[in-house]
């Protein structure tokens, strides 16, 4: 087949195309979503490069104005109070390494413990036998139309009594063991590994903790990557409770501390260029890891929602 007649049978395929208004009107929705979604992230970003003096002059750029470093040195503790208000903020005291530090310790935590509790709780759902397993499941399953808020007095009232406040159990706690979600988000993948695998290891005498560990785990791999990028996600995103149980510096997580930092207003408005500078860095672990790994639970969400 020559040159010319592959170039001929492509443009008549294009030609081919089904383009309709109806797409159109599609592709010009989901451009006008994509932005919405995308635009305060970049407003963050704008406002983070700005120096205080210049923003509010020309509030209404999309470009950052009179572009600095200045900010991310002020919240990373590289400037002294005294410079940094004369580089226009407010003085605040905010120290981002330690609170960066609380946020990994805390969402480690949780995607560990709910990694592995809810795996084993999935295992037993989806293979053992006992009475009255799918009724149980049901209800458990129901935590899902729970709103957390309805369990946030509670919660707090036990870790107050168990004098677990300002520490890392107390803020842990409530999403260590398992959540609805992940359970069921497992035991989806679960029933999908062939029960054959199984009844060959049990004829060799495995036990169910060899089978549990040996055969299931590694045939979910990819589910529960998918379920630790998720939960981490909520973990580090987490603000209400980490707020309310961990009130020192030495607990306070990331989400926290910019919320005390923007409260920290002794000379008036707050700093919202150090503010913005302090949330776009704490959000590029979350963005680095959608990168390495969105593929993959956008791939695991639709696989549990199709089992």
């Amino acid at each position: 087949m020559g040159d010319n007649e592959r170039l001929g049978r492509r443009v008549r395929g294009f030609g081919r195309l089904d383009i309709t208004p109806g797409k159109i009107a599609a592709w010009f929705a989901l451009s006008v979503f994509v932005f919405i979604s995308i635009f305060p992230v970049w407003w963050v970003v704008r406002t983070a490069f700005s120096s205080t003096s210049a923003i509010f002059k020309q509030y209404q750029s999309i470009l950052p104005v009179g572009f600095t470093l200045t900010n991310f040195a002020r919240v990373l503790g590289f400037v002294g109070t005294n410079q940094a208000i004369k580089e226009g903020g407010a003085g605040q005291t905010f120290d981002f390494l330690l609170s960066l530090r609380n946020s990994v310790i805390v969402s480690v935590l949780i995607v560990a413990g709910q990694v592995f509790f809810s795996s084993m709780a999935a295992y037993a759902f989806a293979r053992l036998r006992f009475p009255f397993r799918e009724q149980i499941f049901f209800i458990f399953v129901m935590g899902l139309l729970i709103p957390p808020i309805v369990t946030l007095i509670p919660n707090f009232v036990l870790i107050h009594n168990l004098g677990l406040l300002n520490t890392f159990a107390g803020i842990v706690a409530p999403d260590l063991l398992s959540s609805s979600f992940a359970v069921f988000f497992l035991r989806q993948f679960m029933l999908s590994v062939p029960h054959e695998l199984e009844e060959v290891a049990l004829l060799d005498g495995a036990s169910r903790v060899r089978i549990y560990f040996s055969i299931v785990l590694p045939q979910v791999r990819g589910a529960l990557v998918t379920l630790g990028i998720v939960v981490f996600f909520y973990a580090w995103n987490n603000f209400l409770w980490p707020y309310l149980v961990g009130r020192t510096p030495g607990t306070r997580v990331i989400t926290a501390a910019l919320e005390v930092f923007q409260s920290q207003v002794p000379q008036g408005g707050p700093d919202w260029t150090g503010l913005m500078a302090g949330t776009a860095l704490a959000i590029v672990p979350s963005v680095v890891i959608l990168i390495v790994g969105g593929r993959r639970v956008v791939e695991s969400l639709q696989f549990s929602g199709m089992k």
